[in-house]
């Protein structure tokens, strides 16, 4: 073998021993990595998984991160309060809410920081479903039985449930009023139960705090967009008369069910308003008022649906229903609150779902041609 081979030799061995030991060492910073990552992850279990017992502690204003893990050691809450600060600074949460709180070593670390972050005893989410813009008591009924361990004949008992919904009139006695009681309604939480997703933390949740839970997110929206004004009023007969909640949702309720667009929103509401100030008072005329009478989930609404004897049918009656059909979504409470100012009294959807609004009867017939026949 020359000297040339030697060298060769000896590079080509020390090259193989350079992976050899760089590989170890990458094999080294995994395992090291993996075990970390299980330390670190273990570090926020429960001190006592089975704890059924509870501590009162006081968080003073300004407690450090280690503070309140030296204090929540000492308390029995947790084990170690150093590897309960590191877990907050990993998690970078650095707020806490002073005052009093109720907690157990049952609690994992998420749990005690999540709890003091926002000032409430946090539960980890069992379910979460969501309720679309639009639906009515039937569809989220279908909705909740779908994504929930409850059942949806429950739900439609509880809907028509007086004795229930006289309790929760009590426990809402502003927002839910003796109007959702008028025989000529359907259903008394039409429209009360808030299009929103839901966290449900309970492993077999109530029906009855399901919809306390939806009602509480529409007093929150809906009746406080309501109440940010005196008054809300509209023109009927030429005539400004107060609207109360019911018949504003009411309102709200039937522009969500003819919007297409949020853009449309705000002039569909014009055109019902414009309808309504008319003397006497033109119909609203909206088919989804007919189907809703009808109880039925159509694709279009035939001539013979529109004489259906129903307080419901805005074909046959004026003014608004006596309820709303549905539960609308914030774009078209705020539509119902800021109408445009228009001269529509007319509006049809083409294909495509686009809304064009017209001025007089002949100039609807001719948008129905173009939009609608000629397609």
């Amino acid at each position: 073998m020359s000297r040339y081979d030697d060298i060769r030799f000896s590079k080509n061995v020390s090259s193989f021993l350079s992976l050899i030991i760089i590989g170890l060492l990458t094999i080294g910073v995994i395992v090291a990595a993996i075990f970390a990552y299980l330390y670190i992850s273990s570090i926020g279990e429960p001190l006592d998984a089975n704890s059924e017992e509870t501590q009162e502690v006081t968080i003073e204003q300004g407690s450090s991160a280690g503070m309140i893990g030296e204090q929540l050691e000492e308390q029995g809450i947790i084990d170690n309060s150093r590897m309960f600060e590191v877990y907050l600074r990993l998690n970078s949460i650095t707020d806490y809410q002073a005052g009093e709180y109720e907690l157990s070593p049952a609690m994992d670390f998420e749990q005690i920081a999540k709890t003091l972050e926002t000032g409430t005893i946090y539960e980890e989410v069992q379910y979460r479903v969501a309720i679309p813009e639009g639906y009515n008591v039937e569809q989220i009924a279908s909705q909740l039985s779908q994504n929930l361990p409850v059942a949806e004949e429950r739900f439609m008992e509880l809907m028509e449930d007086t004795e229930f919904i006289e309790s929760l009139m009590e426990e809402y006695p502003d927002m839910l009023t003796d109007e959702i009681l008028d025989e000529e309604v359907k259903f008394p939480l039409e429209g009360y139960l808030f299009p929103a997703t839901y966290d449900i933390t309970e492993e077999e949740p109530g029906v009855e705090n399901i919809i306390r839970q939806m009602l509480d997110a529409t007093q929150v929206n809906s009746f406080q967009v309501y109440n940010s004004v005196e008054d809300v009023t509209i023109n009927y007969e030429g005539e400004q008369e107060s609207l109360s909640f019911h018949e504003f949702l009411t309102f709200a309720s039937l522009i969500e069910m003819e919007a297409t667009s949020l853009a449309d929103r705000s002039m569909i509401a014009s055109v019902f308003l414009n309808r309504m100030a008319e003397v006497p008072a033109m119909p609203l005329q909206t088919d989804p008022t007919v189907l809703y009478a009808l109880g039925e989930h159509q694709e279009r609404t035939l001539f013979e649906d529109l004489e259906v004897e129903d307080p419901y049918n805005t074909y046959l009656n004026t003014g608004l229903p006596p309820g709303p059909i549905s539960s609308p979504g914030m774009e078209s409470i705020q539509s119902a609150m800021n109408p445009s100012n228009t001269d529509y009294f007319y509006f049809l959807a083409d294909s495509e779902g686009n809304n064009h609004f017209a001025e007089t009867f002949e100039e609807h017939i001719e948008n129905r041609e173009q939009y609608i026949n000629n397609q």
